[in-house]
């Protein structure tokens, strides 16, 4: 089935949050605190400038409590007291004008007497700098299994090592937008470019201090979001509320590529600390790891992202004894949220790093101690979960070795390297995997909604809060509706995510939207085929006529179906102890890559690609290549040339100039593979898929580029300037 929305994008029709057409509305502009930390003395209006037509609202107009109401509500929506970060709202300006409103920002000074601001967040906070809690650690979490103090007392063989990880910026197309009125009845609706239109409805009940019937949001096409439009659009959501209702006029807020890059959310930085202990034969005996992120100045979604990351940090291995141990420190950087991966991406690059680092300390091949090590049916995870998925891991594994040709890349490279005078090359191997769905007991906690309605003509609409963002839900979603009941896709409509229709079936994260959601929607048309009195054979034509019918017989009565979530048979997480079934399946990939460093300049090219994963069944082949494509894409960003610069825990580098992406030019070819085998309890057999090709890349290659140059790194991004210092060969990194 061709992508629904493809061809309004290809020609440039697709009307996003800026394209949206309003009536007499107002620019809506922030004015952002100059420094990391401090208290807030005063606020200067350049008398220069006059205000007199422009509206303004500060902290004082917040008719509820000052937070942004997400896990915790530590974060204000303007900043009143004092700051935690460069670029902190501190007051709201809007007028008619564009160039006016921005004028009139440059035209407020926020004086801040600085204290002093945890800028390093590896570094223990002296008493000065504590701002949460007695220790500055926004969340802490710890997985134990068996025991590990013992088995390292007695191992042969033991490898350390630290790996870290840098911030990642989102660099969506589109840049966040919102804009807001209030209708005829009173109430305040939204409408812009976000992921999870209920996560804003929160927020803007908690803000305003009402009930749901008296706010609105509704999602516009969105230009791209990999969790920078989870949490973020809430702030802005309230933002543009807050000036349309004082106003009483249409209010329109876009970022500028600029102000989204300094002001919103990036990837958290992780820095891993990885002790394992092996027998001869590279068996994992026990795993010891400390993962530390950097959660910026305010809480944010740092505990989910914690708790991804020390989840997968064990990697996907059989071993008896871990210990891995995590904390989310404070810093007064901008706040970190979520990001594709969702912290797994972090500290399966550890695991990965450190597996070839074993093999190599071990004096074995890094393909051997991955087979010997790959978890098998009937084993468990680090967290206990017993894995008995019908999965061939080893399979999996192989097929990317032989799609990859690798170990006859291997002896090709070594031949290279031994005759070229300044170019090397390398071969990398990363295996992992990914949870899909909600951690724990995340997805009970949502009970997540789906309703389909059958609508007179007897067509099926899809009500669902689960939106299009880029990865092809409307399409998926539609596939998913005719064929559970025989129509053609032309017969199924996807409602558009509106909060006073759609019911909340969870937001549009981690992996759950085709799985989970889709299956609602399967379990949903069976409910509704029921309610016409139909049974299994009710499909296609015979639906149709039975939905026509119902409402000859109702007229002006609604045809529901619904579906709540309910978790699989077997599945147990205990959340205090962290012990148990933190998902309810995982996804699998092996990553392979091929690259050549230039040893003058120190550049890294990745010259091939292979990608072969086991994500259940594929429902449509062409979107979820497309989603392993581009998720490798910005993972080798991730691993080679995008660094966020920080001055004062400000982003320096805050536009396209010097923060660099790979372009067409630097992506090389990727071949992907699907090892198929259909999960149950997903939609058509479908397992999760859009964030597994984030966790990959990046080990795959630092691990290509150690065996091309023999320099053991251990950090990214891997750019020329920190592989030139890491082979020694400057002494600035």
């Amino acid at each position: 089935m061709d992508r629904l929305e493809g061809m309004s994008k290809l020609t440039g029709e697709e009307r996003y949050t800026d394209d949206l057409e309003l009536e007499g509305f107002l620019w809506g502009m922030t004015v952002r605190s100059p420094s990391p930390r401090g208290t807030i003395r005063e606020i200067r209006f350049d008398d220069s400038f006059d205000f007199s037509s422009c509206v303004v609202v500060t902290a004082d107009d917040i008719p509820g409590p000052n937070e942004v109401r997400l896990i915790e509500v530590d974060q204000p929506v303007l900043a009143s007291k004092t700051v935690r970060h460069v670029h902190e709202p501190v007051l709201l300006i809007a007028h008619e004008s564009r160039d006016v409103v921005r004028r009139a920002v440059r035209a407020v000074e926020v004086v801040v007497d600085e204290q002093e601001p945890v800028l390093d967040y590896r570094k223990a906070p002296n008493p000065n700098q504590i701002q949460h809690s007695t220790d500055n650690i926004l969340k802490r979490l710890e997985i134990t299994k068996g025991d590990v103090d013992a088995v390292f007392r007695d191992a042969d063989h033991v490898v350390e090592g630290i790996y870290e990880t840098g911030a990642q910026e989102h660099l969506y197309l589109e840049t966040q937008g919102m804009i807001a009125w209030v209708d005829a009845d009173g109430v305040v609706t939204v409408k812009g470019s976000m992921q999870c239109p209920y996560y804003v409805l929160n927020s803007l009940k908690h803000t305003f201090a009402c009930d749901e019937s008296r706010v609105r949001v509704i999602q516009a096409p969105t230009g791209g979001g990999f969790g920078g439009k989870e949490d973020y659009p809430s702030m802005i959501a309230l933002h543009a509320a807050l000036l349309a209702v004082k106003a009483g006029r249409p209010v329109k807020m876009i970022y500028d590529r600029n102000e989204d890059m300094a002001s919103t959310t990036k990837r958290h930085p992780a820095h891993v600390s990885y002790r394992t202990a092996h027998d001869s034969d590279g068996r994992l005996l026990a795993q010891d790891i400390d993962v530390r992120l950097d959660g910026g100045a305010y809480v944010t979604l740092s505990p989910v992202v914690l708790s991804r990351a020390i989840i997968h940090a064990g990697g996907p291995y059989a071993c008896d004894h871990v210990r891995i141990r995590g904390v989310a420190m404070l810093s007064n950087s901008v706040p970190y949220g979520a990001f594709r991966g969702f912290g797994a991406p972090q500290t399966l690059f550890a695991t990965e790093r450190h597996m070839d680092r074993a093999a190599d300390q071990l004096g074995i091949d890094p393909v051997q101690i991955r087979m010997v090590n790959l978890i098998r049916d009937g084993q468990t995870t680090s967290t206990g979960q017993l894995i008995n998925d019908g999965t061939d891991r080893q399979k999996v594994l192989q097929q990317a070795l032989d799609h990859a040709d690798y170990q006859n890349k291997r002896k090709e490279n070594r031949a290279f390297n031994l005759t070229h005078p300044f170019r090397r090359r390398g071969i990398g191997v990363a295996m992992f995997y990914h949870g899909a769905g909600f951690t724990g007991s995340g997805e009970v906690y949502l009970e997540s909604k789906v309703r389909v309605a059958g609508l007179p003509d007897g067509r099926i609409e899809v009500l669902s809060a689960n939106t299009e963002m880029g990865q092809g839900a409307l399409t998926v979603f539609t596939q998913i509706a005719s064929a559970a009941v025989g129509y053609e896709p032309d017969d199924i409509v996807i409602a558009e995510p509106d909060t006073f229709r759609v019911p909340n079936s969870g937001p549009t994260v981690a992996s759950r939207t085709t799985m989970v959601v889709g299956k609602l929607i399967e379990r949903a048309c069976e409910d509704l085929v029921r309610a016409v009195g139909g049974d299994s054979d009710t499909r296609g034509q015979s639906l149709c006529n039975a939905i026509r019918a119902w409402h000859q017989a109702n007229p002006g009565a609604q045809l529901i179906g619904e579906a709540t979530y309910t978790k699989p048979p077997g599945i147990d997480w205990d959340e205090q102890t962290y012990k148990g079934d933190a998902y309810g399946t995982f996804a699998w990939a092996a990553y392979i890559a091929d690259v050549e460093v230039d040893l003058r300049t120190c550049q890294t090219t990745v010259r091939d690609f292979v990608a072969c994963q086991e994500v259940g069944r594929v429902i449509n082949p062409t979107l979820a290549t497309g989603q392993i494509q581009g998720g490798v894409v910005q993972a080798i960003g991730w691993a080679l040339s995008e660094e966020c610069i920080w001055d004062r825990g400000a982003m320096a580098n805050a536009q396209m100039t010097n923060y660099i992406i790979p372009t067409s030019g630097d992506v090389p070819p990727i071949r992907v593979i699907f090892d198929e085998n259909p999960y149950e309890y997903g939609a058509q057999g479908s397992k999760g898929i859009g964030e597994l090709p984030m966790d990959g890349p990046a080990p795959a290659i630092a691990n290509a580029i150690a065996a091309a140059t023999g320099s053991d790194v251990c950090r990214i991004p891997i750019t020329p300037e920190r592989l030139m210092a890491n082979m020694g060969l400057c002494d600035v990194e």
